[in-house]
């Protein structure tokens, strides 16, 4: 852990006990491949920010619940409010629902993101619009961890029109799909109960992918890069 430790004390300000936590989770084995879509824990994401900005604005909440053997686990779940040293503006409040005080009296970002990883693990992440998420989390960790994330991910915002490709010339966002399939949101825009949406909508997809002989998650993630290539070719 020598390494790990330089490194930390020249750039970060973590803890011993905090530079313990994070080694122990990279030292964590790597999941295995490929993991059945019906017999795995998957980790179904989402994150609020200060706005839309992938290079200046911040990560203020992540939200995650465990899909375990094709079914949600709700006593396996994550929610955090990251410390922020101002509130965001009133008009992202009112997207979000996280006030000003909630914002600032919120965990210290190391303690939120090392809370958040161990959650994880190193179980396959999941959530709609991959690029948005995975950048927020990705900068947060290597601005308070100082690594960067490299993890498995899927995005259901492709995955979703390369199942069902009618509904994919005309649905775009997370609400046309789960307004389809009549998947209710008990409060949009807070990370944990999007989270658990789009976690009914994979369980969805996912029994959509079984049926077609797709059984594990590297089948989904190559049909998600098909369709990215469909889309952007």
């Amino acid at each position: 852990m020598r390494w790990l430790d330089t490194f930390l004390h020249r750039n970060f300000n973590l803890t011993s006990s905090q530079k313990e936590r994070l080694e122990s989770w990279r030292e964590l084995p790597p999941h295995k491949t490929p993991r059945k879509l019906d017999n795995a824990r998957f980790v179904v994401v989402d994150v609020e920010t200060t706005g839309l900005n992938l290079n200046k604005d911040n990560l203020i909440a992540i939200g995650a619940v465990a899909v375990v053997d094709g079914k949600i686990d709700l006593n396996d779940s994550f929610e955090v409010v990251l410390q922020q040293a101002s509130s965001s503006s009133r008009q992202n409040i009112l997207i979000h629902g996280i006030s000003g005080d909630t914002q600032i009296e919120g965990q210290e970002p190391v303690e939120a993101l090392l809370g958040f990883l161990e959650y994880l693990q190193q179980d396959p992440l999941v959530a709609f619009h991959v690029t948005f998420d995975e950048t927020m989390l990705r900068r947060s960790i290597k601005q308070h961890l100082g690594f960067a994330l490299k993890h498995d991910w899927l995005d259901l915002a492709y995955v979703a029109p390369g199942l069902y490709p009618d509904l994919g010339k005309r649905f775009r966002t997370l609400d046309d799909w789960l307004n389809y399939f009549h998947i209710q949101n008990y409060a949009r825009h807070n990370a944990l109960a999007d989270a658990v949406s789009t976690a009914q909508l994979f369980i969805l997809l996912s029994k959509t992918a079984l049926q077609r002989n797709i059984v594990d998650y590297l089948g989904l993630q190559r049909l998600e890069k098909a369709q990215r290539w469909v889309e952007h070719p």
